[in-house]
């Protein structure tokens, strides 16, 4: 996933600018990026932050940026934001999403005669700019931007900064978040409202979805009403979002309390000296755990720094394993002799928990470990976030491969906690990790954790429900197992 941020002032905003963008460090880990316009000038600059934190890659470039309005990115495979003159005049749009068909649009354009610039880390073209492509074959800007999303699959929330402010067009089903605020006379938009406290914002509007709105010195223009078909990401609450964030109103660090307090409530068997969460997501999960079941929070792992960022959102897995080896200090003295309940946000594919958390609370005296991910077993990659993008390497899957001798298109019953092969497939996984006991969240308890009804949430990676391919109806997604 990536976070975008943009601002209009009628002073100067480059400092606003830079510390919204920054609160959005937490969703991507490649790129960053800032387009800054001082009358008709633009100001570009994009620096990668593999190896970086966003504040020192852009701290020297600030004193030279200047202008009242403008957009940022934190972005997890593009360099961005792209810059492009078009019909409409020149402009500059940052994005975040998942452009499934992205290589079929590409060429569609390329017959048609359109070139590309931008070479993307991921792939032959920047989606960013296939993006902008897309939306210069409108009319104008807000037609664009409706064509552009009648030809993609997947999502794609956007900014673009031109002459007249800042427009934001929040995706069609809502999977990725959009929020105006407000200060004085300063117009900002987030995907992530832990951005807004700090410089005095006050939250104003959540962007419906399919909704267009510009942001200009004098306030808040809509372009184009929103619709009421809500998939909002359901891992934004459970994992990805920041604690201090909200999503439709909804708070992150209260959503994770609750998760935990609804697994302590499933473990009235279970005998515990300590409760703990695998730092940082799985803290709030262990605090609501701890709080329901009334056994005491501890720290046997904590985290060295912040710098070492999140071992979920890297590209590749050797960048992962590095960071998850190197991140975790464990506590002899907690651990040692006692009986842990650890609670972590999810389990992907499940090699980082068990090489990199489990087997130190094992070599530093752990008597027993029970897991408990406050979401269940993910099935599906995901098709709407840059986030696990293969089927095979989910520790589901491979679960289900060793119990059925090979890969199956069928996996309902999996998915279904009360089934007997859903119990064979935990088992499995449990004697994989190497643990005392495993249990899942379920998908009623994440739900109601949430507060939504179901049906405004994107399932997707759990449950295989695709609704956005199958106009709205609650049925499986094509090729959705493989």
């Amino acid at each position: 996933m990536s976070g975008i941020y943009g601002v209009v002032s009628k002073k100067d905003c480059i400092e606003t600018l830079f510390y919204g963008t920054d609160y959005h460090s937490h969703l991507g880990t490649e790129f960053g990026g800032l387009a800054v316009m001082n009358g008709d000038r633009f100001f570009r600059q994009i620096h990668e932050i593999g190896q970086s934190q966003f504040k020192s890659k852009f701290f020297e470039d600030i004193p030279e940026l200047a202008g009242n309005k403008g957009i940022g990115v934190i972005s997890d495979s593009n360099e961005q934001p792209i810059y492009l003159n078009s019909k409409f005049g020149p402009f500059c749009i940052a994005t975040m999403g998942l452009i499934e068909n992205a290589e079929s649009l590409v060429r569609e354009l390329l017959d048609q005669g359109h070139s590309f610039s931008e070479m993307s880390a991921k792939g032959p073209v920047n989606t960013t700019e296939l993006i902008a492509r897309l939306i210069t074959l409108g009319d104008n800007l807000i037609d664009g931007i409706d064509r552009m999303f009648d030809k993609i699959e997947g999502s794609c929330s956007l900014l673009i900064l031109n002459k007249d402010g800042v427009y934001a067009a929040r995706d069609r089903w809502g999977y990725t978040p959009l929020v105006v605020a407000k200060h004085a006379e300063t117009y900002a938009i987030a995907s992530e409202t832990s951005s807004f406290p700090n410089s005095d914002l006050k939250i104003m509007k959540y962007l419906a979805p399919g909704e267009i709105v510009l942001l200009t010195e004098d306030g808040l223009v809509s372009q184009k009403e929103g619709n009421g078909a809500m998939q909002v990401c359901t891992f934004l609450w459970i994992y990805m979002g920041f604690p201090a964030s909200d999503y439709e109103g909804i708070s992150t660090e209260a959503v994770r309390e609750r998760c935990g307090a609804a697994l302590a409530r499933r473990d009235k068997d279970i005998k515990a000296d300590v409760v703990a969460g695998v730092p940082d997501s799985g803290t709030s999960h262990a605090i609501g755990y701890a709080i329901e079941s009334g056994k005491p929070f501890r720290r046997p792992l904590v985290k060295y720094t912040p710098g070492y960022g999140r071992s979920y959102t890297p590209p590749n897995q050797e960048q992962r394993d590095l960071i998850a080896r190197m991140k975790l200090v464990p506590i002899r003295e907690v651990i040692n002799g006692n009986r842990i309940v650890l609670c972590d946000d999810s389990i992907v594919r499940g090699t980082q928990l068990k090489n990199f958390t489990i087997n130190k609370l094992w070599d530093s005296g752990a008597k027993e470990i029970h897991v408990r991910p406050a979401c269940p077993p993910i099935m599906f990659p995901c098709k709407f976030c840059l986030s696990t993008r293969s089927t095979h390497e989910l520790v589901a899957r491979r679960a289900i491969r060793n119990i059925e001798g090979c890969d199956v298109e069928d996996v309902s019953e999996y998915v279904n906690s009360d089934s007997s092969r859903y119990k064979k497939m935990v088992d499995w996984i449990t004697r994989d990790l190497g643990v005392t006991t495993l249990r899942y969240q379920t998908v009623e308890d994440m739900v109601k954790a949430i507060g939504l009804p179901r049906e405004k949430l994107c399932l997707y990676c759990w449950t295989g429900e695709c609704p956005n391919k199958c106009q709205g109806s609650k049925s499986k997604c094509e090729n959705n197992s493989l």
